[in-house]
């Protein structure tokens, strides 16, 4: 049985919401649903679910669009649940604001331990002390990014990211090093997931985010977060 928590399934497909329900509550999470996006924001407000799975094909409103609006309300783990399975789809679904990308059909194996990996990474943010690394600090009460720019709210990855760049302040860390500690072993080669996030990032902290001067990129190597400026001699 897996940790527990409260999950909310959005899919405008009753018998694809049972199933998803039934392996959930097998492994030991409650579950809450919605059929719609304007049901699915009334269960968030109410519920305050510990993860959110959501289908990206819904009736009453584009799938992005929902993501984009749960991340403005919440921090809550989002996984898109999606037929789309192009490459393109995957970038938008992150940079509308999900933390991780599920193809159907998948086996409830690969979905449960893509949950049990959110809702750890959420919690272990939850008990991080606030770290910085010159001119830009994590706020941990807030879960906030405080930079030159002003202060912005982080979803769970983008703060768990932030964290290992403050904790290893102007050195160079490389993508498999970012990959395998926020995302985890199997997420090694995707570089998307890192260029998505990096690319957020750098619109929170940087003055000019088309020529970053804090969150600083190193051809086929990876990237260094410097405590001032760099480059700018």
């Amino acid at each position: 049985m897996d940790d527990g928590g409260l999950v909310l399934v959005i899919d405008d497909e009753a018998k694809y919401r049972r199933l998803i329900k039934t392996n959930l509550m097998l492994a030991g999470y409650a579950v809450v649903e919605a059929a719609d996006g304007h049901e699915a924001l009334t269960e968030i407000y109410q519920h305050e679910p510990d993860l959110i799975l959501l289908d990206l094909r819904l009736p009453d409103m584009d799938g992005f669009q929902l993501c984009e609006r749960i991340r403005k309300l919440s921090t809550v783990p989002v996984m898109a649940l999606t037929a789309l399975n192009t490459e393109q789809d995957t970038i938008q679904a992150l940079d509308f604001g999900a933390d991780d990308y599920l193809a159907k059909p998948f086996s409830p194996g690969e979905m449960l331990a893509r949950i049990r990996a959110l809702l750890r990474r959420s919690r272990d943010l939850l008990q991080a002390e606030a770290q910085g690394c010159g001119d830009v600090r994590l706020l941990a009460d807030t879960r906030e990014i405080e930079g030159p720019t002003g202060r912005t709210r982080l979803t769970p990855i983008e703060w768990k990211l932030c964290r290992e760049f403050t904790a290893h302040c102007g050195k160079v860390l490389t993508h498999e090093h970012l990959l395998t500690h926020v995302w985890g072993p199997g997420y090694q080669s995707e570089n998307e997931y890192l260029r998505v996030y990096i690319r957020r990032l750098r619109s929170y902290i940087e003055p000019d985010p088309h020529h970053p001067v804090y969150l600083v990129s190193h051809a086929g190597i990876g990237y260094t977060l410097y405590p001032k400026p760099h480059g700018m001699e």
